[in-house]
């Protein structure tokens, strides 16, 4: 799943980017447009959200991420946000954004923060240019285990410190493309995780001793994975050994194939994006969230 061949086919478009002509709130209702909000109602919210750039000190150094914060006294709920392949950029301040708006408090971090700060690419993600993909395949390998597992503790620990965070809710995790096996991680590393999804999650299952779905015996709570189409017909298999990983774990877990939907059909802006499925699995999301955390 989520091979060479398969991010090849995604050009990402950056066209959600941050205009310093407009105001915070004007900004939030332009982006609503472009980012394919539900309602106007939920663009409005998500327009008076609090979008804060960060430095979160992890064992291995200081990433830069975005904290998105709801207007209100809270408490709320807090989720962590793992970016695809491409990294944090406008398209993933958007949807921590959207996610805020409805009642969360969001980090989304620079995975490749030991590599460079966040854009890690300037201009289109076009993977199409095997520039573009040796580097970003460089970073991501770059990212080890253990690394991964130091960031994720660091991250629901600064998640955990805000003011507005219900301490006594879980944390939620999700993650797109590179990010569904960070989830897993993620859930595994940390006992505060009460939900984690993963969409169109790349390689959930491989022939290592590391393969994430070995994680299920170590997660808590209750989890979603929305697998591609394509992803799904490039390992058939796959989808029935992590149910079958998370039944034996006695682990909820929801598992579909979004027939049709190509991988990264739920990042707005790339060339496959699906609105239709891209907000099924958005309300799949939301709903996992108020079950889980409240």
């Amino acid at each position: 799943m989520c091979d060479d061949e398969i991010h090849q086919s995604q050009q990402l478009d950056q066209n959600l980017t941050h205009d310093p002509r407009l105001s915070r709130r004007g900004f939030g209702l332009a982006a609503a447009a472009l980012a394919g909000y539900a309602t106007t109602a939920e663009a409005q919210a998500a327009a008076v959200v609090v979008e804060t750039d960060v430095s979160v000190k992890t064992p291995d150094g200081v990433a830069d991420a975005v904290l998105f914060t709801p207007p209100g006294k809270g408490p709320y709920p807090g989720v962590l946000i793992w970016t695809d392949i491409g990294g944090l950029r406008p398209v993933f301040r958007d949807m921590g954004r959207r996610l805020a708006a409805a009642g969360y408090v969001v980090l989304v971090p620079n995975p490749f923060y030991r590599s460079q700060k966040a854009p890690v690419i300037e201009g289109p993600l076009n993977f199409g240019d095997p520039a573009v993909r040796q580097r970003l395949f460089a970073m991501r390998g770059a990212m080890t285990n253990e690394g991964i597992d130091k960031d994720a503790t660091a991250y629901v620990g600064f998640l955990d410190a805000q003011a507005k965070v219900n301490r006594k809710a879980k944390i939620g995790v999700q993650g797109y493309c590179m990010g569904g096996p960070l989830t897993l991680r993620t859930g595994a590393a940390s006992a505060r995780i009460g939900a984690g999804a993963t969409f169109h999650g790349g390689t959930l299952v491989t022939k290592t001793a590391d393969s994430p779905h070995l994680l299920a015996p170590k997660l808590h709570g209750e989890y979603l994975v929305c697998e591609a189409d394509n992803d799904d017909k490039s390992d058939p298999a796959a989808k029935d050994t992590v149910r079958a990983a998370f039944a034996a774990a006695k682990v909820p877990l929801k598992l579909e194939v979004y027939e049709g939907a190509m991988h990264g059909w739920c990042v707005p802006g790339a060339a496959v994006y699906n609105a239709a499925a891209a907000e099924k699995a958005w309300s799949e999301l939301l709903a996992l969230y108020k079950r889980a955390l409240g």
